[in-house]
């Protein structure tokens, strides 16, 4: 890597989802060399949400290829979509590296749409979904509603802020008739552990996921049939930016328009960063998977 630094950084909300106030949460990120950060082209802030490994995996993929370009990267790291969202608004953050902005998101680009600027869908084959494990005798969300005594009358989601989450208490629930219900939220983190606890248990058990996710991978699980379409189309993940970035950063925008991963691209990428190094490794697995993909989109700089 280039002589820059990386700081993390967490936004926290304060006074709701409007105010969003900058605070340092840790120190320099082990993946950043030293030197001096004087003769770079500046500072590009990046928000994400670590336990949203779609935007972790892509978040530590444009700090290696922005540091290459010569900025200094600062990594800020959320809890939630809102907060994000209003920093990129608000110019607090500069880039979200892994939106659902179509389906998914909608409700956050209506209301902040206008201070923000679309820098590219980087993967296109996204979708939220309702899964159970393999084992378990149904096949549809049709079957839940008659079922609810076999899931204990509770759905495991993720972050109660999270469009996943809002797409299943809005939509999918009150197209099911799935009053008999309740739908558990608090992070992707305890959904995953309540997954796993009820798989080594062989136990039933109806969860919150979306694709691509590695835990569709990791999990002896399936997707269940969604007949209504309540769940929402199929969309792409994007790039967002605050508004005027493109005209501030062009080398930067021009080499994140140019990202483009297909399945097998994107899930090796994912792979490799949450499961293969893990936390703490991110700027190793991001310099093994450029070694393994060095054509794996037009522009990718390599060492």
């Amino acid at each position: 890597m280039m002589g820059t630094r990386t700081k993390t950084r967490s936004l926290a909300m304060i006074g709701g989802v409007a105010g969003v106030a900058l605070a340092i949460a840790g120190c320099a990120d082990g993946g950043a060399s030293t030197g001096d950060a004087g003769d770079d082209k500046g500072t590009i802030t990046l928000g994400y949400i670590p336990s949203w490994t779609d935007g972790l995996s892509t978040a530590y993929l444009l700090e290696d290829q922005l540091e290459k370009l010569g900025y200094t990267v600062e990594m800020e790291t959320l809890t939630e979509a809102a907060p994000l969202y209003t920093g990129l608004a608000n110019g607090d953050i500069d880039i979200y590296p892994s939106a659902w902005p179509e389906v998914t998101h909608a409700k956050y680009m209506e209301e902040y749409g206008d201070d923000i600027e679309d820098l590219g869908a980087y993967y296109d084959n996204a979708k939220l979904t309702i899964a159970v494990p393999s084992y378990t005798d149904i096949d549809s969300l049709d079957d839940l509603a008659a079922n609810a005594d076999m899931f204990g009358g509770e759905i495991y989601g993720i972050e109660p802020g999270a469009g996943l989450t809002g797409v299943t208490e809005d939509s999918m629930m009150p197209a099911y008739g799935l009053d008999d219900y309740k739908l558990v939220t608090s992070s992707t983190a305890a959904m995953l552990t309540q997954l796993g606890n009820a798989i080594e248990a062989e136990e039933d058990i109806v969860v919150t996921l979306w694709r691509p996710f590695w835990a569709n991978s990791a999990f002896d699980i399936k997707d269940l049939e969604d007949p209504k379409g309540a769940m929402g189309d199929t969309e792409a993940l994007h790039f967002l930016g605050t508004t005027g970035f493109a005209d501030k950063y062009p080398d930067a925008a021009k080499l994140i328009a140019g990202i483009q991963l297909d399945d097998e691209a994107y899930g090796s990428l994912e792979d490799t960063v949450v499961n293969q190094y893990g936390e703490g490794r991110e700027a190793e697995a991001i310099d093994a998977w450029l070694a393994a993909n060095p054509d794996a989109f037009e522009g990718l700089l390599t060492d």
